[in-house]
């Protein structure tokens, strides 16, 4: 459910979780995907970041940073996608999104760091904006796509004695939800090759089949832009 308000709901029949999203964000997606995937029923609520909406007094209050996604559940506020789901895994551990092993463990923190630290920020407006100011579009452009393809190559080849019918074998894990928003994205705006990534490029196919992973999608989110 969409609300105009950013201030958590003090209705009782409300879903306990409330999800503060803006539907073109990776890093919200990465959360839809796995409130999905946890089963977990959730409130959305967008705050739309091409308005400015992050940098109201009461989304402040929220993230500091003004950035989201924020999940608020009950009285706990937690902000950054991957503090967001290790508290979920701790909290409802039904459906881990970490395996027991704790070599595979490793690979699905591993491979989502990558994406949260090394590429993420790439996506930032602030980023983009403030290297078209200094390099120019274009070279922003080709420096950003050059960086992303060269996490990639790494991811592939991090997954490569692992990867299954998803990144870490049979089973749908961290590592896939951070993965299956960056994969989707990477050609169309970052104009990336995926054909270079043969792994990553399975895999995702692979996401494409869940209908957990299909309605987290941005286009089927309430403030999607039609």
């Amino acid at each position: 459910m969409q609300r105009s308000h950013l201030s958590p709901a003090d209705n009782s029949s409300s879903p306990k979780l409330i999800l503060y999203s803006f539907w073109r964000s990776t890093s919200s997606w990465r959360v839809r995907f796995a409130l999905n995937l946890k089963g977990l029923p959730y409130e959305y609520r967008a705050v739309n970041l091409s308005k400015g909406e992050n940098f109201s007094p009461e989304f402040e209050k929220l993230n500091p940073l003004h950035l989201v996604p924020v999940l608020a559940d009950g009285d706990v506020i937690v902000s950054d996608s991957l503090a967001i789901l290790l508290y979920l895994e701790e909290k409802y551990p039904e459906k881990a999104l970490l395996p027991v092993d704790p070599q595979l463990r490793a690979i699905n923190l591993q491979a989502a760091n990558i994406v949260s630290c090394s590429i993420q920020p790439l996506h930032m407006m602030t980023v983009q904006k403030y290297f078209d100011e200094r390099l120019g579009s274009e070279e922003r452009s080709s420096w950003t796509q050059s960086h992303i393809e060269k996490c990639l190559f790494a991811l592939e080849k991090l997954l490569d004695r692992f990867a299954g019918k998803y990144a870490t074998g049979e089973e749908i894990y961290l590592a896939d939800v951070f993965l299956a928003p960056q994969i989707a994205v990477s050609p169309e705006r970052f104009n990336v090759d995926m054909s270079k990534f043969p792994i990553l490029s399975k895999i995702f196919n692979s996401y494409k089949n869940l209908p957990e992973f299909l309605a987290s999608l941005p286009e089927k989110q309430p403030d999607a832009v039609k």
